[in-house]
């Protein structure tokens, strides 16, 4: 109707000016009909193509009761290594001397400069904190860890990792430590972030005092896997549709058991072997480590000297 009374507007108009004008305003019209149509077929398709795609699923799942998450401590959920951390406030208490400070502070400083866990270092690192730990109360380390959690490593969390554990809190899913570090360490640490608890190697100790002896081995590599299996019996899990996070290719075991394997702040071995097998990954890291793109030896050498001389100067200024 628009268009014939515009048509109709015209009749002042010679012919051939007349004819000129209503092809305009038809090829007008027809342009915008079709740009309205075209519009609406897109739209259509568009609701089509979501319709037909799957959606991807929740998770966590919220109420799965057969769902938990398990995740490696050190370089995954905080940074460096407890058991370092905690060996500079056992020293900071005059539990060991200069000499074993200076160890500690070599295996830290290695730590960090290689990313990944070495069994032969901490190995080290263990038979370091055994004799240390040697003749004291467990009751005394308890109350000590809760003090150190609070100077060096309260701090050293990451909070991408935070935030992932609590997700599965929120799904209302039980979440586990699962470290080499001593068990209390990890039990304190569990607690303060409010976790369900945490798997680590187990010191032995006599009528509350610490032997100096491990009861078994380290929990570590295939021993995570082990230790997860049997919890997840116990639990009545279903491994399937459980969580494991880690930055080393140690616990590539542990992230094989589960249904949905993270990798978190991965080393080279862990990132290569997510990635064929499309993994998930995260990294919470400002940047590549030093070591990534080639740290020179006297760089290393400097850490150490630097950690050792500030971690004295510091007990110093404190005593």
């Amino acid at each position: 109707m628009a268009m014939l009374t515009d048509m109709a507007s015209l009749g002042w108009l010679s012919p051939r000016r007349r004819s000129a004008t209503a092809r305009s305003v038809l090829a007008g019209e027809a342009s915008a009909e079709a740009a309205r149509k075209s519009s609406q077929e897109l739209e259509l398709a568009e609701e089509t193509a979501e319709s037909a795609a799957p959606e991807e699923p929740e998770f966590p799942v919220a109420g799965d009761e057969q769902a938990a998450a398990f995740f490696d401590l050190d370089n995954t959920v905080m940074q460096g290594a407890a058991l370092f951390h905690f060996g500079k406030g056992l020293y900071k208490r005059k539990f060991f001397q200069r000499r074993e400070l200076t160890r500690f502070a070599w295996q830290q400083a290695w730590f960090r400069v290689a990313g990944v866990e070495d069994p032969e270092h901490m190995q080290d690192a263990r038979d370091s904190a055994l004799s240390i730990v040697k003749g004291h109360r467990v009751a005394e380390l308890m109350s000590i860890g809760e003090e150190i959690y609070d100077e060096y490593m309260a701090e050293r969390i990451w909070p991408g990792t935070r935030a992932l554990a609590q997700a599965h809190l929120d799904a209302g899913q039980k979440v586990w430590l699962v470290t080499a570090a001593p068990v209390e360490t990890a039990t304190i640490i569990a607690r303060r972030l409010g976790l369900t608890g945490a798997l680590g190697t187990v010191a032995e100790s006599v009528d509350g005092v610490y032997t100096g002896k491990l009861v078994g081995e380290p929990l570590h590599g295939p021993a995570k896997a082990e230790a997860v299996r049997a919890l997840a019996t116990a639990e009545n899990l279903d491994l399937n549709r459980c969580a494991a996070y880690s930055d080393s290719h140690n616990d590539i075991p542990m992230l094989s058991l589960v249904g949905h394997p993270y990798a978190i702040n991965p080393d080279s071995k862990l990132r290569k072997h997510a990635r064929e097998r499309d993994w998930r990954l995260r990294d919470y890291r400002t940047g590549r480590k030093a070591a990534k793109v080639g740290i020179p030896a006297a760089a290393g050498v400097g850490a150490i000297a630097g950690g050792t001389a500030a971690a004295i100067a510091l007990h110093r200024r404190r005593r």
